[in-house]
C-alpha cells in the first residue's frame, strides 16, 4: 500500500510538471475520395492535404491523438474504370476540413526516452467530423452549389509506421481511410429535401475518403512514471 501511495503521488506531481511526453507536428500528403462519383481506387491520392496534430503518449504502446487536416477533395467520373460513370461524366472539386480524436496503438514499445533508433508500425482509430460544402448535380450534369456546409461524422482506420530520426523528431508514414456516416459529400444526396428527385448512386453505401502522407512531430516532456498496479 505504501508503494502504491508513493507511485500515485509521483504520478500526480509529474502530471503537474508536464511530465508525460508529448508530440506536436504536421501532416502532409494527399487525399482521394471513394463514393458515387469518380474512381473507386482505395489508395489513389489526387489532391493535396495538410494539417496539424498533437499526441499525448500515455505509455510506450499507446497515445491519445488529436488532429486537424484540411484537404481538397476531387473526384472525376472520367478517371473511373466503370463505363457507366465515364459516360455520365460527373465531377467535383471541393474542400474538406477534418477534426479527429482517438487512440494510436503501437505494435511494439516505442519509448521516446531512449536514444537508440526505433521503427514501429501503428494503428489509429477514434472519431472524425469533417466540414464540407453542399452541392448537387442538375439533370444535365451541372454542379449546383447549395451555399451551405454540413458536418460528416466518421470512423478513421489508419495504418502507419514511424521512426525517431533524431532525439526530438519522429517521422511517420500513414494511410488512413475514413468511413463516414454521410452520403452527401459527393452531391449524390442533395442536402435540400426539395431536391431529393436528383439523388443518384447506391443509397446503401456511404462516402469514404482517404489520407495518405507523412507526419513529422517534435517531442518534449520528461520521463513519465508508468505504474504497474
Amino acid at each position: 500500500m505504501r508503494n502504491l501511495i508513493i507511485c500515485l503521488l509521483s504520478v500526480f506531481f509529474l502530471q503537474v510538471g508536464h511530465s508525460q511526453i508529448y508530440e506536436v507536428g504536421v501532416f502532409a500528403g494527399g487525399s482521394n475520395f471513394i463514393g458515387d462519383v469518380g474512381a473507386t481506387n482505395y489508395i489513389n491520392p489526387n489532391a493535396s492535404a495538410f494539417g496539424l496534430m498533437l499526441k499525448w503518449n500515455r505509455s510506450p504502446r499507446h497515445s491519445w491523438r488529436v488532429s486537424v487536416i484540411y484537404s481538397d477533395l476531387i473526384a472525376k467520373d472520367g478517371k473511373s474504370d466503370d463505363p457507366r460513370r465515364i459516360q455520365r461524366n460527373y465531377s467535383f472539386d471541393s474542400s474538406l476540413l477534418e477534426i479527429s480524436a482517438g487512440m494510436e496503438f503501437t505494435f511494439i514499445e516505442f519509448d521516446l526516452h531512449t536514444a537508440d533508433l526505433k521503427i514501429a508500425p501503428y494503428l489509429y482509430s477514434g472519431i472524425t467530423t469533417a466540414r464540407h460544402p453542399n452541392f448537387y448535380f442538375s439533370q444535365n450534369g451541372e454542379l449546383i452549389s447549395e451555399n451551405t456546409h454540413s458536418w460528416a461524422y466518421g470512423i478513421p482506420m489508419v495504418l502507419g509506421v514511424k521512426s525517431n530520426i533524431s532525439h526530438h523528431l519522429v517521422l511517420g508514414f500513414e494511410i488512413g481511410a475514413r468511413y463516414t456516416f454521410s452520403d452527401e459529400i459527393d452531391g449524390s444526396v442533395p442536402d435540400n429535401p426539395g431536391r431529393a428527385d436528383l439523388s443518384f448512386g447506391n443509397i446503401n453505401s456511404n462516402d469514404w475518403y482517404v489520407f495518405t502522407g507523412f507526419t513529422l512531430t517534435y517531442t518534449f516532456g520528461q520521463r513519465p512514471c508508468y505504474c504497474n498496479f
